[in-house]
């Protein structure tokens, strides 16, 4: 976490995903542009919403546009630029054959240029390791002065890593998701209460009636939240110099300290 206390408006993009292409880029754009015309800095999307999600909208990777998906994501990475949006979405990511792809989150800037990725992890809890590559490192970005991290659906069942983006000073940590399973929410406000961390959840329209997405405050309470089965964005204002965030931080540092420890020889 830096001092910077500047507050920075995000958007949760709650969108239709398909198994179309075009589509979901089409789509994706439109909110963009709703984001940028209510002041977001940051916006929001859910689990393979450019490129569909395997099993739900891919049956096999060979039938896939890859050359489509690649041209729909250069001309969301245009309208970043010229939106002066960062925009984090959910798009499978190729990999030379026979390796299945990741499972992707892209992170590109205000400037247009994707800057990283994340790739989901921990494929297995959910079947996804059948058709998913697993990813290897978290992610870390800043936007104004605000630390992001980011994770992938069922990872939300892992507290280690939440607890892991926290020890890295994470400010944020954008969670998309195409899951119906209320559960989610519930575990990602724990998180969010744990660690001290705001939580952007995103999900699909279609799968919104059983988990709408929204905005987790580091008390553990939804900030704001989309409206179940309706494409919509939600904006919250992240700002660490309220004096209630500035309370739940100073909590988490308590665990740093050695008397709480239990490994290599601590006192438990």
């Amino acid at each position: 976490m830096t001092n910077l206390s500047t507050p920075l408006s995000i958007a949760v993009a709650q969108s239709h995903v398909t198994a179309d292409i075009r589509t979901n880029g089409r789509h994706v754009r439109a909110l963009m542009q709703r984001a940028h015309e209510k002041g977001a800095r940051l916006i929001q999307f859910t689990e393979c919403a450019l490129s569909g999600r395997a099993r739900n909208h891919i049956t096999n990777w060979h039938r896939v546009d890859w050359d489509a998906l690649d041209e729909e994501l250069i001309e969301t990475a245009a309208l970043a630029r010229k939106l002066k949006l960062w925009t984090v979405i959910g798009c499978n990511h190729r990999l030379p054959p026979p390796n299945a792809p990741h499972n992707s989150l892209y992170i590109i800037s205000n400037k247009g240029v994707i800057v990283t990725r994340y790739d989901k992890r921990l494929c297995a809890s959910d079947g996804s390791s059948l058709w998913y590559t697993p990813g290897f490192a978290s992610t870390t970005f800043v936007v104004d002065g605000y630390r992001f991290g980011c994770a992938l659906s069922t990872e939300v069942h892992y507290p280690e890593l939440f607890a892991a983006y926290e020890r890295l000073s994470v400010d944020v940590v954008l969670l998309s998701c195409h899951s119906e399973e209320a559960i989610f929410a519930i575990e990602g406000q724990a998180h969010a209460s744990i660690n001290a961390l705001w939580i952007g959840l995103a999900t699909a329209v279609e799968t919104s009636k059983g988990l709408p997405g929204g905005v987790i405050g580091p008390d553990g309470n939804f900030i704001v939240r989309n409206r179940r089965t309706m494409a919509s964005i939600v904006i919250a204002s992240i700002d660490r110099s309220r004096p209630e965030y500035t309370r739940l931080h100073s909590r988490t540092r308590l665990r740093a300290l050695p008397g709480l420890q239990d490994s290599q020889g601590m006192k438990a």
